[in-house]
């Protein structure tokens, strides 16, 4: 016969097994980062962009558990490890976004938790904390959710796009509800890790396209694609091509004329990147040893044409109001250079890439470009 005091031990049990499991984020997570305190009032953590890296990829690890404690049966609080992942940073789940057809969550909405803050002395939300993360995870190879993962994967891997999706249409409601109740874009962010930064960039791209810009960390957002193969091989042609009118002779007019475009680059150029500095910036996470991510870091063709160069300033990546980091570790196998883990590894070693990154420019360059309004034709009386 099984006493109160047998079902209670048995609990006792799981939750002990819960605490030592290999996702749990004392085990698994960031070893030295220290839970928000009374001293964010004085100088705010989330002002040091590694920090930033940190807590952003915490949360789209947590949505990876929110999906795997549905399909493991790990209800409750105590039993679940997904909270473990936001509740250190002063963070609640607000909503968590179901793809209905499969039944399995791919994005989560977070909340800065004032209630949890006050219990640490935190009166108000810290310099820098967003009020609300929207974080979307990646692929998940399991049986519950396969199918539509690898369905969207396929998507990208086609057209270069992930717009069409149910979960895009998804997603882009949920900000834009977000949007309507805190009356503004400001305070939010989006992050992702691979198939998910695909998405988050996707949706950066759309709201950005309406003139609404978020801030946005994406960890190995995918960039290998069809069309973007075919893009490196007509790029590299192109790039001969410029060589070559390079040392044809030209005339004064087209030299003029090439003197009074470059003016007027130079001039657009200093517009848009005061424009830039005024705008939540978008940072892409990418190691070169991950392929699905690699043509991040590839230069842009105009770069290295040796007809023009584009000086890139530190804090962006050229002129696309991008910030692009970089690890290099040497060969790395594909796994280990695509985990989420290494965003909040002690040992990771970033560098901001400086150099105009080919697919940045093509995709994220026009979002920044400051549209003259046409003038209208009047009628005089």
């Amino acid at each position: 016969m099984r006493t109160y005091w047998s079902f209670g031990k048995n609990s006792r049990e799981r939750n002990h097994s819960f605490q030592h499991h290999p996702k749990a984020f004392h085990v698994f997570g960031p070893r030295h980062i220290s839970s928000p305190g009374w001293r964010e009032l004085i100088s705010s953590s989330w002002k040091d962009e590694s920090y930033q890296r940190v807590v952003m990829a915490c949360f789209v690890q947590a949505v990876y558990l929110l999906e795997l404690d549905r399909q493991e049966n790990r209800n409750g609080t105590e039993a679940a490890l997904a909270p473990q992942w936001w509740t250190p940073f002063k963070y609640k789940l607000v909503e968590a976004l179901v793809d209905e057809r499969d039944g399995s969550i791919f994005a989560a909405v977070l909340e800065w938790d004032q209630t949890a803050a006050l219990a640490d002395f935190i009166p108000i939300r810290p310099i820098g904390a967003p009020k609300v993360v929207l974080a979307i995870r990646g692929t998940l190879l399991k049986n519950p959710t396969i199918r539509r993962d690898i369905e969207d994967d396929l998507r990208y891997l086609a057209w270069e796009s992930l717009k069409g999706s149910f979960r895009f249409d998804r997603i882009l409601s949920a900000l834009k509800s977000i949007f309507f109740n805190l009356q503004g874009s400001k305070n939010v962010s989006i992050t992702g890790h691979s198939l998910g930064a695909g998405f988050a960039l996707e949706v950066y791209k759309a709201l950005a396209a309406e003139g609404t810009y978020v801030e946005a960390h994406l960890f190995n957002p995918p960039s290998v694609s069809l069309a973007m193969s075919l893009r490196i091989l007509s790029g590299k042609a192109g790039f001969v091509w410029k060589r070559f009118k390079s040392m044809l002779p030209s005339n004064s007019e087209y030299q003029s004329r090439s003197v009074a475009e470059g003016a007027a680059e130079a001039t657009e150029s200093r517009i848009t990147s005061e424009l830039k500095q005024m705008l939540p910036m978008a940072h892409l996470y990418v190691n070169t040893s991950d392929y699905i991510c690699c043509y991040y870091n590839y230069p842009d063709g105009v770069q290295n044409s040796g007809i023009k160069e584009r000086e890139a300033k530190p804090g962006g990546n050229g002129l696309s109001g991008v910030k692009l980091f970089v690890v290099s570790k040497g060969k790395q196998r594909f796994l280990e250079a695509h985990r989420l883990k290494q965003w909040w590894s002690d040992d990771l070693e970033l560098q901001m890439a400086l150099n105009n990154s080919m697919l940045i420019s093509r995709q994220l360059n026009s979002l920044y470009i400051i549209q003259v309004p046409k003038q209208t034709q009047g009628y005089s009386l």
